[in-house]
């Protein structure tokens, strides 16, 4: 007789080579025939509702590793709800308007864009963005993710523009939205004014120069000016110090120079000069309200006093242009200062600048300095290499320039407080995002939310044809709301003025009935922040306001986090989310930012084309977040062999619970045996620790619990001493019923607790458990429970102390393998002398097989040790076992071939097959 055919093998079709490249495709099919989001909306139709609202990224190209980690880490919160009994619709968003759409196209026009007017760039702008929002949506499904893709919001719907203008209307009828001329963030080369949030700061090489002002009425005396934009002094109207610095007036070469004290030796020796007497000293504010005249413009220069002027560079005398910068601009309307702003909005001089009219301004610096030489103001010169603003888009240096622009007055009716009191009532993970956006909030100036471009949502204001009046007004936002519900905004630059002004209209300064159009659009900030209004409290399935968590990279504290929050204060006066969670950005192995120059961009693409989309997320969810994150093709490899060992256990799960139905075959958790029991009490811990990891965010630890649990408490441990038994005792036995129940339970809970992060296999895990599945998909099952009495300490301190001992003598096994004295365990026989009494009390009322069967070998014994193995708790001796080996079991026994009916096998496999033929 063949005993092989006697043993209860594993049977599964679930292989274990993943294959994920090919079969995640068909699972999305899958997917897509069962229309998973509504099959799983109607399973939790009924249920608490739990609204992640998902922040647009722009759809101006494909998806790159950073939002591939945030739609990964959104769906991996959204899964786990949806597992936990809530109803979680996802909708997906875009941001379709704004500067770094509009900038692609334009660069992709080349001169053509030239030739086109504003509404012909927008409809090449919307086909453009419409082509990516496709793009995307399918990188992002084949991530995994699970929405309503097919009913996306998009920022360029007219019902979602329409809203946008609602919640701008809420804060004009505030009175918080005012017109005004101030210097705010402009970009030369996209022509526009930038918010806050579109500004990055980099190294930039800059002038430094130190420049004579001549004092009027004191002769041979001048003031000394330092500056790293000579391109500003055309625009200088005053000269800041501070109150309470000791400033003094030297003697140099024949001239008086006034200076801080502090910083004259640093600027004389910037300018070669090591003689000087100083003739007197006196405190800043002595110096208020003298004059000097301008070097190069035929104009005077006042001596103004500022709390921000700091002894860290310079002189301690601030050239100060208030049509240029924030505390000039301030210091300018507290000393009624002209503010003169002479550079047009491509950068070039216009001709309140004189003889440099024309000039770009990052030219004229070196012609200023030329000048400054020539006429002898100059006093010395240099680079300096300092952070420095950069548009976002273009990532050029930008300028801050006093234009006409629409503002947000953050400071009207308690605004700004209201939002601050507002962002302590939410629940920032990390922590510290809380201190992170409330110190940007306090900082912020008044928010600019006009822009000089064609893409986006227009400002519906009109001038005045007769005296210039610019009017902005709740009656024609109203009016203009209803033409965009049905036409979209095109419609303002499609139809005559006549045809979007309310009937009668006119002009509140000189009653003239005769507009024109303003042509500024809103800030796109406005168009995403405003999507709390748009989406959440517009969609029937999403209504929950606030919603439960907003999710984004932590450069969004001063983004969409910000302009939610402004704008729902606004409308709602509250925040418009409960919770919000930051994560950090991506670099290389080395901790390097990602870029093409270095060579070391991980494109997610090519990742999922070459792993899987499991093998990414398995990435995302190992990573501390919250911290800036690390990833190369060596550390996705590291994943890979981490998903190996998982898919390992999961196939050996399901490969020995091919003929148990847990309807009839299960064995209740009191008649299992002890080592069942402690793989339950294993299995219920984890489910308590991986359910607080996910409702704490913190997959990292998910990731290593269950990593920890397959390889150590299952297949190092469990899986390894139950393997006898499931193959070898009877297929009905209580024995084999005891085990099967708790890899059934196992795999389940395992499956589903994997779920959230790797989709595609526990689908395919779901799909191979046949007739034990309840549903279409796994994801409408529920999360496993878990039950506090099973989880024993006693039972659990117990087992540490055996499984202790277990490791030790697995480490005298192997010594004997080595020494050849063994082969395979099963030919040792184990004695040992314990010196742990604990431990000596615990064996010892076990049977020695029971024991046997835990260390895998064919006998074991205590006793005494005379030279063997120090273990922690004792010696340890292996010999080869008594007997022969039993040709079914391979266990060696002393009985072995004595049963006549079955020859050549142990008692205890006769029995079985005695049995077995007995039914």
């Amino acid at each position: 007789m063949d005993y092989k055919d006697t043993i209860n093998l594993p049977k599964t079709n679930f292989k274990m080579k993943a294959n994920l490249v090919e079969k995640e495709p068909t699972i999305l099919k899958k997917w897509e025939e069962i229309d998973i989001a509504n099959y799983i909306k109607n399973h939790r139709k009924d249920c608490e509702k739990f609204i992640l609202h998902d922040g647009p990224p722009y759809a101006n190209g494909d998806i790159h590793i950073g939002t591939a980690l945030n739609k990964i880490l959104k769906d991996i919160v959204l899964k786990y709800k949806t597992l936990k009994g809530f109803n979680t619709p996802y909708i997906p968003g875009w941001d379709t308007h704004g500067l770094p759409i509009e900038h692609n196209v334009t660069t992709q026009l080349g001169e053509k864009a030239n030739e086109l007017n504003k509404l012909q760039i927008r409809k090449i702008c919307e086909e453009y963005a419409l082509k990516f929002v496709d793009i995307q949506r399918n990188s992002f499904k084949r991530l995994g993710v699970i929405g309503f893709w097919d009913t996306p919001y998009l920022t360029l719907d007219p019902k979602y523009e329409a809203k946008v203008l609602e919640v701008l209307k809420s804060l004009v009828d505030s009175g918080n939205v005012y017109r005004g001329k101030k210097p705010i963030y402009w970009c030369t080369e996209c022509k526009t004014a930038l918010a806050e949030a579109e500004v990055e700061y980099h190294d930039h090489t800059s002038d430094s120069i130190y420049v004579k002002f001549p004092m009027k009425d004191e002769k041979e005396t001048y003031i000394i000016i330092w500056t790293t934009t000579p391109w500003t002094l055309p625009a200088n109207t005053a000269i800041a110090v501070h109150p309470d610095y000791d400033y003094s007036k030297i003697k140099v070469d024949g001239e008086y120079w006034i200076l801080a004290k502090d910083l004259i030796k640093r600027t004389l020796q910037e300018a070669n000069i090591s003689n000087f007497e100083i003739i007197e000293t006196y405190k800043g504010k002595e110096l208020e309200g003298r004059k000097a005249f301008h070097p190069f413009m035929n104009r005077e220069s006042l001596i103004v006093l500022a709390d921000y002027v700091t002894l860290e560079d310079g002189t301690g005398c601030v050239h100060t242009a208030p049509g240029h910068g924030v505390d000039d601009y301030k210091t300018g309307l507290k000393y009624n200062l002209p503010m003169i702003s002479p550079v047009d909005d491509k950068g070039y001089f216009t001709k309140e600048a004189g003889k440099y009219e024309g000039l770009k301004i990052w030219d004229a610096n070196k012609v200023i300095i030329k000048d400054l030489n020539d006429s002898h103001f100059l006093v010395a010169a240099g680079k300096i290499t300092h952070s420095y603003p950069h548009c976002w888009r273009c990532k050029n240096p930008i300028i801050f320039r006093a234009t006409e622009q629409w503002f947000i007055d953050l400071e009207k009716n308690g605004y700004r407080e209201k939002v601050l009191e507002q962002i302590k009532e939410v629940n920032w993970i990390p922590k510290w995002g809380e201190n992170r956006i409330t110190s940007m909030v306090k900082e912020r100036p008044d928010w600019v939310i006009s822009r000089q471009r064609a893409w986006g949502i227009p400002i519906p204001a009109v001038k005045c044809k007769n005296c210039g009046e610019v009017i902005f007004n709740s009656e024609i936002i109203e009016n203009f709301i209803e033409i965009v519900k049905e036409n979209g905004t095109n419609a303002w630059f499609e139809k005559n003025i006549e045809d979007l002004l309310p009937h009668g209209i006119t002009c509140s300064k000189c009653g003239s009935s005769k507009f024109e159009k303003e042509e500024d659009i809103l800030d796109v900030w406005i168009d995403s922040g405003a999507s709390f209004e748009a989406v959440v409290n517009s969609t029937e399935d999403l209504k929950k306001f606030p919603v439960d968590l907003y999710l984004e990279g932590s450069d969004q504290h001063r983004g969409w986090f910000q302009s939610s929050i402004f704008l729902s204060v606004a409308k709602h006066g509250i925040a418009p989310y409960k919770s919000v969670l930051t994560h950090g950005f991506i670099k290389d192995e080395e901790g390097r930012k990602m870029s093409k120059s270095l060579g070391n961009v991980v494109n997610p693409k090519e990742v999922v084309d070459k792993y899987g989309a499991d093998i990414l997320r398995l990435w995302v969810a190992s990573a501390d977040y919250t911290v800036d994150i690390k990833i190369s093709y060596n550390i996705l490899q590291q994943q890979v062999e981490t998903y190996r060992k998982l898919r390992n256990t999961l196939r050996f799960l399901l490969g020995n619970i091919y003929d148990y139905d847990p309807k009839k075959d299960s064995i209740a958790y009191e008649d299992m045996l002890e080592i069942d029991r402690w793989a339950i009490l294993k299995l219920h811990k984890l489910i308590r620790e991986i359910t607080k990891a996910y409702e704490n965010y913190e997959f990292y630890k998910v990731h290593y619990l269950l990593n920890n649990f397959c390889t150590i408490d299952m297949s190092a441990t469990y899986l390894d001493i139950i393997k006898d038994r499931l193959y070898v005792e009877g297929k009905n036995s209580n024995l084999r019923r005891s085990a099967q129940t708790v890899l059934y339970e196992t795999v389940l809970a395992l499956t589903k607790m994997m779920a959230p992060i790797l989709p595609f296999t526990a689908e395919e895990v779901y799909d191979h458990l046949d007739e034990l599945k309840t549903y279409e998909t796994i994801f409408a099952e529920t999360w496993p429970s878990y039950n506090e009495n099973y989880i024993d300490k006693g039972l659990e301190e117990k087992w540490d102390k055996i499984l202790d001992f277990r490791d030790d003598v697995l480490k005298a096994l192997e010594e004997k393998r080595k020494e050849k004295l063994i082969g395979n365990s099963l030919e040792a026989k184990v004695i040992v002398e314990l010196s742990d009494d604990f431990l000596k009390e615990v064996i010892s009322s076990y049977d020695s097989t029971f024991i046997a069967d835990i260390l895998i070998v064919s006998q074991f014994e205590l006793g005494i040790v005379d030279n063997g193995f120090d273990g922690r708790n004792g010696k340890i001796k292996v010999v080869k076992a008594e007997g022969e080996k039993c040709e079914r079991c391979w266990k060696v026994d002393p009985n072995t071939g004595l049963d006549t009916e079955f020859p050549n096998v142990c008692p205890r496999c006769a029995s079985v097959l005695k049995e077995e033929r007995n039914g």
